[in-house]
């Protein structure tokens, strides 16, 4: 993880430092985000789009989780695989819209999303609705990803999501610095 980055809470951050490129964030009518949480949901937003940096990761609790239907994955090198993987998978990644419904904790947020799966161009448009949860000192502690705003439950299929959250670090590169990271950046961009 960067150094530079690790330890500063968001609120000394902005959408260019981090390199945030979903700065529009749009709020259900009577939401107002707060400055902070507005800048955790353009991260979010650039995860969800293929877009991970470790400056991204750099909001998110060491010990987080990300939750969708077929993963559980806690730890940074768990859920860094994740998002790492989402543009290794799928190119391009477009959000078709989304909205920011509550302001709480969890700030929850309806997505939609088309995923492109790359070298077969088949596309699917997935609708969740989306469950970042933020901590005492301003990280992300949790997003889950309800896909139809559900997340399935009961011993096998956490079983499954559990081991998925396993495997996927094994295939996936998540860069050790902000040099393999910027290269990684730039063959993904120069791919699109």
């Amino acid at each position: 993880m960067s150094t530079s980055t690790a330890d500063v809470p968001p609120s000394i951050t902005s959408f260019e430092t981090i390199g945030i490129k979903n700065k529009r964030v749009n709020e259900a009518p009577g939401v107002k985000l707060s400055p902070d949480h507005k800048l955790l949901v353009g991260s979010v937003l650039d995860l969800f789009e293929g877009n991970p940096t470790l400056k991204h990761l750099s909001l998110w609790s060491q010990d987080a989780t990300f939750a969708d239907p077929i993963t559980v994955a806690s730890g940074y090198k768990k859920f860094a695989a994740q998002w790492y993987g989402l543009p290794a998978l799928f190119n391009p990644i477009q959000i078709q819209s989304h909205l920011v419904t509550s302001t709480g904790n969890p700030i929850q947020m309806e997505l939609s999303n088309k995923y492109t799966l790359k070298g077969i161009g088949t596309a699917q448009i997935i609708n969740s609705v989306v469950h970042i949860d933020v901590g005492q000192n301003g990280k992300i502690e949790r997003v889950e990803d309800r896909w139809n705003d559900r997340l399935p439950n009961g011993m096998i299929s956490d079983a499954f999501r559990k081991l998925n959250a396993q495997t996927v670090p094994m295939f996936v590169t998540i860069p050790k610095d902000e040099e393999e990271d910027l290269k990684l950046k730039n063959s993904r961009d120069g791919s699109s």
